[in-house]
């Protein structure tokens, strides 16, 4: 099973990061609906879904850095 994060969203193409760091287009058809950038995707043999526990770890993660980073101490 490959993992895809949602780096952006341009027209009807959404842009996925890969795992290793490279880029791939994907219609934004073929996704399911209602993706948004950050969101992780999952893909298996034969469909992709999205991964929502994942997604909102990585959002979780991502904010408590930011707090910390921009905290007045």
């Amino acid at each position: 099973m490959k993992k895809f994060t949602v780096d952006r969203i341009e027209g009807e193409l959404a842009v996925l990061e890969c795992e290793n760091g490279s880029f791939v287009n994907m219609e934004l058809g073929s996704l399911p609906k209602n993706i948004r950038e950050g969101d992780i995707i999952r893909f298996d043999s034969n469909s992709c879904f999205l991964s929502a526990e994942e997604t909102d770890r990585r959002r979780q993660k991502m904010q408590k850095l930011m707090d910390r980073l921009f905290t007045d101490e």
